[in-house]
């Protein structure tokens, strides 16, 4: 089972990592990144989801997702 899977999330964006006890906060753009990849979601779909969802360009979200995806790594989340 991976740690993503894991996660405890609610709807508000507040992250509990039961592993390591550890809490995060993220934004609707990180929510919807997080649910994505949660349902094993390829990035390009999460990418056209957050596209037509807010409106932005495909470089926006494509940044987006690169971005959340360090931050991921960072916390040795994925």
């Amino acid at each position: 089972m991976s740690r993503l899977s894991k996660l405890a999330v609610n709807a508000e964006g507040f992250v509990f990592d039961p592993d390591f006890g550890d809490v995060f906060t993220v934004n609707p753009t990180g929510l919807s990144i997080l649910d994505g990849m949660r349902n094993n979601k390829p990035a390009g779909v999460i990418a056209e989801e957050l596209k037509q969802k807010y409106g932005v360009t495909l470089d926006e979200v494509e940044k987006d997702i690169f971005d959340f995806n360090s931050q991921l790594r960072l916390h040795r989340l994925t």
